[in-house]
């Protein structure tokens, strides 16, 4: 029996607009999202990198865009976070220990919490019994080592009574292999304030 949730927040939690970040992207010259970029991205993901060091790192593939012309096009995916899931989380912790695994970087969260305000986004951390931000623990989701980094810092959490609650199928994948229950939430058909209704989780949970 579950007894443990580990949430994604990105497209779980807080809506994420690809094709505006798409389209704020080819706006300062930036038309393909290539390997160069990937790793740079990796960097900051994993904290190797500041915020102005990854700026500066995607400045270099734009058509000579401003600093904060990056920033914007960076930030450009971040949507809204509905009150209902919130709502929902709140009435959640009551009954599970919870826990936030991210993949994400500085300039997203300052950009969530700038956009949701401190009383919201303070409501919402204070649901989890730890947050984890990939930029903070040095490793980031599909890596074995960054659901490992939940479990040695919780050594009482099980990954078989623990449900992994993700958008990204190779996130949840490899927490299956790991032995935990898994929901790969489907972005637009699925909603997380569904995870009752989900004839596969309702029998562990």
């Amino acid at each position: 029996m579950v007894n443990t949730i580990i949430f994604d927040m990105g497209d779980v939690f807080l809506n994420k607009d690809k094709e505006a970040k798409v389209a704020a992207l080819k706006n300062i010259g930036i038309f393909e999202w290539g390997e160069d970029l990937e790793k740079l991205e990796k960097k900051f993901e994993t904290g190797k990198i500041n915020s102005e060091e990854y700026l500066l790192g995607v400045q270099k593939h734009s058509n000579n865009a401003s600093l904060e012309a990056v920033k914007d096009a960076w930030n450009a995916g971040i949507a809204d976070f509905p009150l209902y899931r919130l709502e929902f989380l709140q009435k959640l912790k009551n009954t599970y220990r919870l826990f936030l695994l991210s993949n994400t970087d500085p300039i997203h969260i300052e950009k969530f919490e700038e956009d949701a305000g401190a009383s919201f986004y303070s409501d919402f951390y204070q649901c989890f019994e730890k947050v984890y931000f990939s930029h903070e623990i040095g490793v980031r989701k599909p890596d074995a080592e960054a659901f490992n980094y939940v479990l040695n810092n919780h050594q009482d959490i099980q990954p078989k009574r623990t449900l992994v609650v993700d958008d990204k199928k190779f996130n949840t994948d490899a927490a299956e292999q790991l032995g935990f229950v898994v929901w790969n939430l489907q972005k637009g058909e699925e909603d997380v304030v569904d995870l009752f209704d989900k004839k596969v989780l309702t029998l562990e949970l």
